[in-house]
C-alpha cells in the first residue's frame, strides 16, 4: 500500500513540465477508457438476461452527467491513441529522438492533434445534448 502511495504522491509533486503532464495524462485517459469498456461490457451483458434493466441503463445514458462523461470519454480515446501513436514511434523507429526537447514537443504535438481530432465530435455531440436535452436550437 505505500508503494502505491509513493507513486501517486511521485505523480502529484514531480515537475517534468510536458513530459510529466503527457505521463500522468496517458494513465488518466487509459483508465477512463478502461473504465467505460467494463461498462460498457457489463450493460450489453444485460441484453439478453434482464431487457429492463438494459433499457433502464440506455435511458440513463441520455442523461446530461452521462452525454457530458461521453464527451469527455471521446477526447481519452483520441489523446491516449494519438500518444500511444507517439510513444510507439519513438520508441520503435527514432529511438534517438527520445530527448529532453524533442519529447516535449512531441508531447505538445500529440496535445495540439488529439485536440483537433476531438473538437469536430465535441461539437456534434454538445450540439445533440443541447437539442434533445434542453430543447435548444431548434430542438
Amino acid at each position: 500500500m505505500s508503494t502505491l502511495k509513493e507513486a501517486l504522491t511521485g505523480y502529484a509533486l514531480y515537475r517534468g513540465r510536458e513530459g510529466h503532464l503527457s505521463f500522468v495524462l496517458h494513465r488518466l485517459t487509459g483508465l477512463g477508457v478502461l473504465a467505460f469498456l467494463i461498462i460498457h461490457i457489463l450493460d450489453t451483458s444485460t441484453v439478453y438476461f434482464f431487457p429492463s434493466l438494459y433499457n433502464h441503463a440506455i435511458a440513463l445514458y441520455r442523461s446530461t452527467p452521462f452525454v457530458i462523461g461521453e464527451i469527455i470519454l471521446v477526447f481519452c480515446v483520441f489523446y491516449h491513441g494519438v500518444n500511444g501513436i507517439r510513444i510507439a514511434v519513438l520508441d520503435l523507429w527514432v529511438p534517438q529522438k527520445w530527448s529532453i526537447e524533442s519529447a516535449r514537443k512531441s508531447a505538445r504535438w500529440a496535445l495540439i492533434a488529439s485536440v483537433i481530432l476531438w473538437l469536430p465530435a465535441a461539437i456534434w455531440m454538445t450540439r445533440s445534448l443541447l437539442i434533445h436535452n434542453f430543447g435548444l436550437l431548434g430542438g
